[in-house]
């Protein structure tokens, strides 16, 4: 999108205000179709700070995450508990950690998706 979708901006700040974590969304991005619920920034990369911790060779890249929001309106959707979808199954299937730039949203829909076999 060369121009991100105002109502999609709002939904995003609405999310960073409230740090709320109840919103799911689905969208498509660079041909990407990216399901789950998105995070204040903060609370995203705090997450993000801490699985890097835990890890040994990963650990020097925590504090970068840990940094929290920045100013202005938001920029990228923080997505958690995320997948991507591929055919019938979920990347990963436990779900993720992804940030999607908002000017890359061709489409989106409140809600996300899940599989059955049924």
């Amino acid at each position: 999108m060369s121009k991100p979708d105002e109502l999609l901006v709002d939904i995003a700040a609405l999310v960073e205000s409230g740090h709320s974590t109840q919103m799911s969304l689905t969208v498509i991005a660079c041909g990407a179709v990216i399901t789950g619920r998105l995070a204040p920034e903060s609370v995203w990369g705090q997450r993000v700070s801490e699985v890097l911790a835990d890890s040994d060779s990963l650990s020097d890249f925590s504090a970068a995450f840990a940094a929290g929001t920045r100013e202005g309106p938001p920029r990228y959707l923080h997505f958690h508990m995320a997948r991507i979808l591929q055919g019938t199954v979920g990347i990963p299937e436990t779900g993720g950690m992804y940030r999607v730039a908002i000017e890359d949203v061709s489409a989106w829909t409140i809600g996300d998706f899940s599989y059955s076999d049924r």
